[in-house]
C-alpha cells in the first residue's frame, strides 16, 4: 500500500471487504440498501446539531456555507454528497480507492464539488488539516485501533469544532439484531459485514472522545420500526446510536 493507505487504525481486510461491493453504493436495493433507509435519520441529526450549535438556519437552502466537513470512511459518498447540497466545502475520504472511485463518478454525474481521497485519517492528518464538522459514521467499528483512531480524529478537528459517530454498542441485544438478524436472518447486509467483538460501548467511545480532549455534548440511540420500515431516534442505546462532541475553543 501507499503511504497514503498505511495507518495504525487501518485493517486491510475491511478495506478488502468493502471493495469488493463498491459498485453498489447508489443502488438503493443493494447491499447497501440499509444505509439509505437509516440515512434520513442520520441527516436529520447532523443538520440539526450542526444548525444548533453554528448558529445556522436549518430551513434556508445552503445551512452549511462556509463550513468545512470531513466525512471520514466515506464509502461511496451516501453522506457526502447530502452535505455538499447543503452548501458545506467536503472532503471525503476512504481507504478504498474502489470506494473513492465510485464516489467520484457519482458525484461528477450530480455536478458536485467534492474532494474526493483514497487516503486514511492519519495520513490526511499529517498534512496539517483541518475541519469545522467531521462526519465518522459506521467506520469506527472497522478500524484496528478504535482508540488511537479517535485521537486522530481529533487532530483533523478545529477548535470549536464538532465531531459525529455513529457505531453499535456492544451487547447480547446487537449481537442478536445487527449480526443474527440484520446480517442472517433478514440479508439487510451481506454476511460477515461486522464483527461483535469490535462493537463500541457508549462509555468507552465517551472515554476516548475524553481523553483526545473532545467533550460529548449529545448522544441518542437509533432504532429499527419495522411497521413502518423506518430508523428513528430513540432513548434506547443497545444497538445503534449516534453522538456528536465538539473540541473546546473560540
Amino acid at each position: 500500500m501507499t503511504p497514503a493507505l498505511t495507518a495504525p487504525s487501518l485493517d486491510p481486510a475491511e478495506v478488502e471487504k468493502f471493495s469488493k461491493i463498491a459498485a453498489e453504493w447508489w443502488n438503493p436495493k443493494g447491499k447497501f440498501a440499509v444505509l439509505h433507509v437509516f440515512n434520513p435519520v442520520r441527516l436529520a441529526y447532523i443538520k440539526e446539531q450542526v444548525s444548533a450549535r453554528f448558529a445556522r438556519d436549518p430551513f434556508v437552502r445552503r445551512p452549511f456555507e462556509g463550513l468545512r466537513f470531513l466525512d471520514i470512511g466515506c464509502g461511496g459518498g451516501l453522506l457526502t454528497e447530502p452535505m455538499a447540497r447543503l452548501g458545506a466545502e467536503i472532503t471525503g475520504i476512504d481507504p478504498s480507492e474502489k470506494n473513492i472511485a465510485t464516489a467520484s463518478v457519482h458525484a461528477s454525474e450530480q455536478d458536485l464539488a467534492i474532494d474526493y481521497r483514497a487516503m486514511t485519517a492519519e495520513a490526511l492528518a499529517e498534512t496539517g488539516a483541518t475541519f469545522d464538522v467531521i462526519l465518522n459514521m459506521e467506520v469506527i467499528e472497522h478500524v484496528a485501533d478504535p482508540e488511537a483512531f479517535v485521537e486522530t480524529c481529533a487532530r483533523l478537528l478545529k477548535p470549536g469544532g464538532l465531531i459525529f459517530v455513529a457505531t453499535l454498542n456492544r451487547t447480547l441485544k446487537s449481537f442478536g439484531l445487527a449480526i443474527i438478524g440484520a446480517e442472517y436472518v433478514l440479508g439487510w447486509l451481506p454476511k460477515g459485514t461486522h464483527q461483535w467483538e469490535k462493537f463500541i460501548t457508549p462509555d468507552e467511545l465517551e472515554t476516548w472522545l475524553t481523553e483526545s480532549g473532545l467533550k460529548q455534548l449529545d448522544r441518542t440511540g437509533v432504532t429499527y420500526n419495522p411497521f413502518s420500515s423506518e430508523w428513528r431516534r430513540a432513548r434506547d442505546l443497545d444497538v445503534n446510536y449516534m453522538l456528536v462532541a465538539q473540541k473546546p475553543g473560540n
